[in-house]
């Protein structure tokens, strides 16, 4: 860490900045916190101003942060902005930026790009306006906060971290607009790769052979995959958050990235004694009361709970894997516990069950189950939802003599959803066991949280924490606390027998041995802590000053 040049200020954008999306929001608040404690207001961070009409929860206005700045550059620099602090561990410092004015110059500013870095946006459709205005708006204003606070100085050093596509163009206007400031860019997941894996098309077996600029223009992607390949190319250093992802990038942007920044997280919010204990005793109890009023009869406490997690990708996120494996287990009836297998992944959701929720309100017992006895929510699309549908073609009905039960939970879990009424967080801690045999997953805060949260889970390799943990030479058994499955292209049953046989396996465990499981699992996720993983943070950072050191010597 001595030998390492470190900056002085630290910018870092993404369009998850105050504003809650998915993964790359955990990744960023979670290590606020750390950064912050070090750089406290030298940590800034630019995310987009959506809320303007309305209180945004995640932002906390300061008049006094910045003040002569915010009212020079709203005055004199063609920007609207507002500072203040992030709501999340740490209060981070924020600037908030309405990127909506620069439309009117849209077209200006790619030709701009497309003059100065080759990138082609004439192929733009669906969220690549949106993103650039905004990742456009972030560079002006790193540009303007670093002319009135920081050119006057001799020796200052600066990075700006940028993340994914949805910020590349910003990093490009940095990149020539102040040559000073070295600049990082970061993907978590290729577009292209993305994409074709999201299309059912081979990608790790076949991913030496695949040129990304022509699967890009395949695949309809191709401004978004430009800009990304060219801040990958131009930043003064790369990254991605996986060796999985190392590759794709080698592969498909012709960029090996200059550090792998694995994700950490901070296990602040996982509870610990008696909250730990009484939120996990109080979320089972919940769910429990759930699938008795659903099914018409009673489970008891010993009754074993498994999920799976995350956004609605089917296949990417290993949900069909999960539906097989409970089907297979049901078929073959060689669990030992009876099991309820719930999925809590949001879809299109219409509204909470009336039905299930005046049986849960009623107090009563019920011997007769509701219709549909599988979910918590009506769909929209309750006909062409692909879980159901899939249920349905392996038989899962939820029979009274199954031995397995399905349950689909297809809402946001807030706290709020009108029948669970508890958060995601709570009814993580209820699980025996979680269960996310993804396919593609840069990195897995799903699993890692899991594993936080000292519940035994099953990942694959082909997750980022998967592989890290593989490389600690753990995850060949359950009572590692953590499981990896060997997953690739082509060997989808052979991850479903293996995920069925894990649940089975667990299911097996006496007390003693459930409870080595959780301490393995809380153990292995300790060792992801950010205060571990932000070392290659400051990797980055020190690749970065260094190679625009350079940048700038020659350019005299």
């Amino acid at each position: 860490m001595n030998d390492k040049i470190l900056p002085d200020y630290i910018f870092e954008s993404s369009w998850e900045v105050c504003n809650k999306v998915g993964g790359i929001y955990t990744v960023l608040s979670s290590r606020a916190k750390t950064l912050q404690t070090t750089y406290k207001n030298r940590l800034i961070f630019i995310g987009p101003d959506l809320w303007q009409d309305r209180d945004n929860p995640l932002f906390v206005p300061d008049d006094d942060l910045f003040a002569a700045w915010v009212a020079h550059a709203n005055a004199n620099e063609g920007l609207k902005v507002r500072a203040g602090h992030w709501n999340v561990p740490g209060k981070p410092a924020v600037v908030l930026v309405d990127f909506k004015p620069f439309y009117e110059r849209k077209n200006e500013i790619y030709t701009g790009c497309w003059n100065d870095f080759g990138v082609d946006s004439l192929h733009a459709y669906g969220d690549y306006d949106e993103a650039s205005m905004f990742s456009y708006a972030a560079g002006k204003v790193v540009e303007s906060y670093f002319n009135y606070y920081l050119r006057d100085y001799d020796e200052v050093r600066a990075v700006y971290q940028a993340n994914e596509w949805m910020t590349g163009l910003g990093l490009l206007y940095v990149r020539k607009q102040v040559p000073e400031v070295a600049t990082i860019f970061t993907t978590h997941a290729t577009t292209v790769g993305r994409s074709i894996a999201g299309n059912n098309k081979p990608l790790y077996d076949y991913l030496f052979a695949y040129d990304g600029d022509q699967m890009a223009k395949e695949l309809n992607v191709e401004s978004k995959h430009s800009i990304e390949k060219q801040a990958a190319h131009n930043a003064d250093c790369f990254t991605t958050v996986s060796q999985i992802t190392a590759k794709e990038c080698t592969e498909l942007l012709d960029k090996t990235p200059d550090v792998v920044e694995m994700n950490g997280f901070e296990d602040d919010f996982v509870p610990t004694s008696i909250k730990y204990v009484n939120t996990r005793r109080n979320s089972r109890r919940r769910l429990l009361d759930i699938a008795s009023c659903l099914l018409g009869r009673e489970f008891d406490n010993d009754t074993m709970m498994v999920s799976i997690g995350g956004r609605y990708e089917f296949k990417n996120k290993g949900i069909d894997v999960f539906v097989d494996a409970v089907a297979q287990l049901n078929a073959s009836r060689r669990i030992r516990r009876e099991a309820l297998a719930f999925v809590f992944v949001p879809a299109w959701v219409a509204e909470p069950r009336a039905d299930l929720v005046a049986r849960l309100k009623s107090g009563e017992k019920y011997t007769e189950p509701l219709e549909h006895p599988y979910i918590t929510h009506w769909l929209h699309n309750m006909d062409s939802d692909r879980l159901l549908s899939m249920m349905r073609y392996k038989g899962m009905a939820n029979k009274p003599d199954d031995k397995v039960k399905l349950i689909f939970v297809p809402c946001y879990l807030t706290g709020r959803d009108g029948v669970v009424d508890k958060t995601y967080y709570d009814l993580l801690l209820a699980m025996d066991l979680n269960v996310y045999p993804s396919y593609y997953e840069p990195w897995g805060y799903t699993p890692l949280e899991s594993a936080a949260f000292k519940v035994p889970t099953v990942t694959t390799d082909l997750a980022g924490f998967g592989l890290w943990v593989k490389g600690m030479k753990l995850g060949g058994d359950i009572k590692d606390g953590v499981a990896v499955v060997h997953r690739s292209d082509y060997n989808y049953n052979d991850v479903v027998c293996y995920t069925a046989r894990a649940i089975r396996s667990f299911a097996k465990l006496d007390a003693k041995e459930v409870a080595k499981a959780r301490k393995a699992a809380g153990e292995i996720a300790r060792k992801a802590l950010w205060k571990n993983f932000i070392t290659y943070y400051y990797d980055a950072y020190d690749v970065a000053l260094r190679n625009a050191k350079k940048r700038n010597q020659n350019s005299k």
